[in-house]
């Protein structure tokens, strides 16, 4: 028989375990355990009459309520949908909020219908909280920070790297004005849990792009963004052709991809249209009326030509948007923290080597005697 409940232990995660989130949908929206399938004891509309008989009545009259509201063919059919995912995933967990009564509930459910499946000690608290502990652990582990300017692929320097934390990835966002994704942002709940499970992966050293604290919608937690700061950095430099090459790929080939696969040729390119010209339009108290104008104007005429096949005519507005916009902007950063340490500066492909000596002696160093103080020493202060 298996045990009625489990510890809220991260290797569950790490294993990519199948989870059964019994909570409410708006619930789960709100942030969601990663590999949980949402499949509630309750409603939305059931959750809230509910809570509304707790407060007015209390618990007793609550729970009342609940069993007439779940009843019936509304409970064989829930108890039916968890039973269907077991049969696919004989191995899924059970869990809720805090460990407690509706996991508790569902469990007793499928126990009655044959079935024996533990719970999560804790529920989704217990585990969000160890993930939390994770990313703020992680901010102590070697960190290596890779900056550039617009178009330089740090990205894909990151996701060469086994140890590489694609932090715009976890945040469905690219990190600048036109980085938007047709997707649906993850909220900040999701946006943590995606990163503290990627750094489930990596105990050693973790190199990462240079971000400011907010991408998109999600903030980088507090305590990694400091440790993000202390590490030290390298700077990749690329020509303009070069990185206007890279800005056409991410900003009108990839979107394009996405935006045709998720929504048909159509409305993929209305969609797609209107996300990049209202990039265009957030920028205008950084680029001022005129220079907007004057972009706005080569972006419409980039779409027509786009239209008869040419995509290469969007080099129109993406160079003058790199070279008077997100060129000095950089720049300007760079300067206002001239205190910042680079252990390197060059082009992309030694870039990705200086990456992987880094690595390495992190790598050898948290490996030594000396353990951590060792590990600690290959990462001077920025």
């Amino acid at each position: 028989m298996s045990p009625t409940l489990v510890d809220p232990d991260l290797e569950l995660l790490r294993e990519r375990r199948v989870l059964i989130d019994v909570r409410a949908p708006v619930e789960f929206r709100q942030g969601a355990l990663p590999g949980a399938v949402n499949l509630p004891l309750m409603d939305d509309d059931e959750r809230h009459r509910i809570g509304i008989e707790y407060k007015q009545a209390g618990q007793d009259a609550a729970i009342a309520l609940g069993e007439q509201l779940v009843a019936g063919s509304v409970r064989a059919e829930r108890v039916d949908a968890w039973r269907r995912l077991l049969d696919r995933h004989p191995d899924a967990l059970i869990y809720c909020f805090r460990g407690g009564q509706r996991s508790r509930i569902a469990q007793q459910w499928l126990a009655e219908a044959g079935v024996e499946r533990p719970r999560i000690r804790g529920g989704w608290k217990a585990m969000r909280q160890a993930l939390c502990a994770r990313i703020d652990a992680a901010a102590e582990q070697p960190l290596l920070v890779v900056g550039g300017l617009t178009g330089c692929a740090k990205t894909s320097l990151i996701q060469a790297l086994s140890c590489g934390l694609d932090l715009e990835a976890c945040a469905r966002h690219k990190g600048s004005a036109f980085g938007r994704h047709p997707l649906m942002a993850p909220s900040q709940i999701d946006f943590e849990h995606a990163m503290g499970l990627r750094l489930l992966e990596l105990p050693g050293p973790v190199v990462l792009e240079d971000e400011s604290r907010h991408i998109g919608t999600a903030n980088i937690p507090l305590t990694f963004w400091r440790g993000m700061e202390r590490a030290p950095r390298i700077r990749v430099e690329m020509p303009l052709d070069w990185r206007l090459q890279q800005i056409h790929k991410d900003y009108i080939e990839d979107l394009w991809t996405v935006y045709r696969h998720q929504f048909g040729e159509w409305l993929g390119w209305t969609l797609m249209r209107k996300q990049l010209s209202g990039a265009l339009q957030r920028l205008r108290k950084r680029l001022g009326g005129a220079r907007l104008a004057r972009l706005q104007r080569l972006q419409t005429l980039a779409f027509r030509e786009h239209e008869r096949g040419n995509s290469q005519a969007h080099e129109a507005w993406l160079a003058p948007l790199l070279t008077e916009y997100y060129d000095p902007m950089y720049r300007y950063q760079l300067e206002k923290h001239d205190d910042q340490h680079f252990l390197h500066v060059g082009d992309w492909d030694s870039c990705l080597a200086a990456a992987r000596d880094w690595i390495e002696e992190a790598s050898r160093a948290e490996r030594s005697p000396c353990g951590r103080s060792a590990a600690s020493a290959a990462q001077p202060l920025g």
